[in-house]
């Protein structure tokens, strides 16, 4: 990743704006307008299908070492014509520390609307950077996918932290895996229906 000239103190404080800076303005947060979340007691968010054509699942994600949590919704699209299944759309909610906050809403804009695989990559990715305890990714290519993810590159140095991190991407696939579990029971009681 690009350091712009800049020494490593300079860049461990611009990495830690750009985290503060996501979790301050999450992204893919039900209950911004943006999202579609709804509240309509004032006790609580409410997720919503929104793409009924998609098959929906949800993942909630506990971190008892710290007390992060997150539920993480997604609905994924069947492939047309055999086609790669898609990430329609992912939100989450939940409370936690503003390295959990910042992960989730950096892993919403990377895999909204990306191919399930593209996104499973995403996550075997960042997981590496979790685990290479400050010394990052050397692959571009894979820098370069993961983006502004790369800024967790610090945090991979404290072991404490790196659930934090990690709790919204395990989120994500553990939804990915049970919508489309979902749908593989679904086509089977079609056929089982149809025969």
């Amino acid at each position: 990743m690009a350091d712009f000239g800049m020494d490593d103190e300079e860049l461990e404080q611009m990495y830690q704006e750009v985290i503060l800076d996501a979790a301050r303005y999450p992204h893919g947060r039900v209950g911004d307008q943006a999202d579609g979340g709804e509240d309509p007691d004032g006790d609580g968010v409410t997720i919503r299908v929104e793409h009924e054509a998609c098959l929906a699942a949800e993942s909630h994600q506990f971190n008892p070492t710290c007390g992060d949590q997150a539920t993480i919704h997604v609905e994924v699209a069947p492939g047309e014509q055999g086609g790669p299944d898609l990430i329609q759309r992912i939100v989450w909610q939940g409370s936690g520390c503003s390295i959990s906050q910042a992960s989730l809403s950096i892993m919403v804009d990377l895999v909204q609307g990306q191919t399930v695989d593209h996104a499973m990559d995403l996550a075997a990715d960042f997981r590496q950077l979790m685990e290479s305890r400050g010394a990052g990714i050397e692959d571009e290519r894979k820098q370069d996918a993961l983006g502004d993810a790369m800024v967790f590159q610090g945090v991979s140095k404290y072991p404490m932290r790196i659930k934090c991190a990690l709790l919204g991407w395990e989120g994500m696939k553990a939804s990915v895996a049970q919508a489309l579990s979902a749908g593989r029971e679904g086509d089977k009681g079609e056929k089982e229906e149809q025969a």
